[in-house]
């Protein structure tokens, strides 16, 4: 290559980029709960209906492969369904609406936020002592199987199984 045609190539290429990131995007999205992924699944209640009713097939594919893997004896039994209805999600009732937290005064709203933190605090808590008292029903190989099956509900798809060395600053 000459020497003057490298930096005509150059202008060229960052003409077209800056050309390309001139564009305007897509206009803003417009419909019921445009934007808001879960403002769109209050608005349609079908939607709604349909992901719960698929995310309890989930939930309950992922409960029948555990109890197969954990090989449960009879006794174990009682342990296991208190367990998995401990597990089953809580019927909390709607959130508050934008429209009703808008007639709140800021400490009224503050306060409602904390009762709702509240409830998911003891409905975790429900969760966990029930899990305890499960696990201490298993043997140490069940143990094992249990700690390999649960914990990661997203496996290793987040972290890709690797770790990120740590900064250096």
């Amino acid at each position: 290559m000459k020497p003057v045609f490298k930096p005509v190539l150059l202008a060229g290429l960052m003409a077209v980029a800056l050309t390309t990131l001139a564009q305007p995007g897509p206009g803003p999205a417009t419909g019921p709960g445009a934007g808001n992924p879960s403002a769109s699944a209050s608005a349609n209640p079908e939607f709604r209906d349909r992901m719960q009713a698929r995310m309890q097939r989930h939930m309950d594919r992922r409960t029948a492969d555990l109890k197969a893997k954990l090989k449960l004896s009879a006794e174990q039994d009682s342990a296991w369904n208190a367990y998995v209805s401990a597990m089953k999600p809580p019927a909390f009732g709607p959130h508050p609406s934008r429209a009703e937290l808008d007639k709140l005064t800021t400490p009224e709203r503050l306060d409602k936020m904390r009762e709702l933190r509240k409830q998911r605090e003891a409905e975790m808590d429900k969760r966990d002592d029930a899990t305890r008292a499960f696990y201490a029903t298993l043997t140490t190989e069940q143990k094992k199987v249990f700690d390999a099956n649960t914990g990661r509900p997203f496996g290793d798809r987040g972290s890709r199984g690797e770790r990120r060395p740590p900064r250096k600053d």
